[in-house]
């Protein structure tokens, strides 16, 4: 009964609370700058002026973690995350630039020849800054196509590559404990890593 009434008193002495400053501290400076965008002159009290516009700026309620071991879990992830996000924003690039070039080419023989090229080039670009990913970054990884694509890796395998690829990169992914069809789930799972991630787009982590 002693324990029962003393373990909360404990964990509100020992709660972390979650500012700015702390973020900086535990992530170092902002990989992404905040936008500012010029949008020409406009008139203000019979002057003309220059207008800019402001990207968008989030702001949460401050974390609270019941102890140590919480917080250095979270900023684990938003460091991962400051690692991995740039790869999946270049991924979403280099999908959306491959679509709009098959788009353009006539022929299956055609599309099938440029995509054969582009798995050959993506390996060579990807494959030294994959293999450098700790085995939580790599999972990380497979969320954030999801986000950045709305497809999970499997999904564009399949659709661009075929079945039988796509069987066979998720396969050899399991053998790893992870999987190609994770789904990212902003507003469960993944709710503290789509906090960390508004932050880090906006410059503000």
């Amino acid at each position: 009964m002693a324990l029962c009434c003393i373990t909360p008193i404990f964990c509100q002495a020992q709660e972390i609370k979650v500012d700015s400053e702390t973020d900086r501290t535990m992530t170092g400076d902002p990989i992404f700058a905040h936008g500012l965008y010029y949008t020409g002159m406009v008139e203000y009290d019979g002057e003309m002026i220059p207008s800019f516009l402001y990207a968008e700026y989030y702001v949460f309620g401050k974390l609270v973690f019941k102890n140590k071991a919480q917080a250095k879990k979270y900023y684990k992830i938003a460091n991962n995350i400051k690692k991995v996000y740039p790869i999946a924003c270049e991924i979403r690039q280099t999908v959306d630039k491959t679509i709009a070039h098959m788009d353009s080419l006539p022929t299956k023989k055609e599309k099938d020849a440029y995509l054969k090229q582009q798995e050959k080039e993506l390996k060579a670009v990807y494959y030294p800054k994959l293999k450098k990913l700790t085995f939580a970054q790599g999972k990380l990884l497979i969320k954030l196509i999801d986000r950045q694509c709305d497809m999970t890796g499997y999904e564009l395998i399949k659709k661009y590559m075929g079945g039988f690829k796509a069987g066979f990169y998720n396969a050899f992914a399991s053998l790893f404990g992870a999987s190609l069809k994770k789904e990212y789930d902003p507003d469960v799972d993944d709710r503290l890593t789509e906090r960390a991630i508004l932050l880090i787009e906006s410059g503000q982590m």
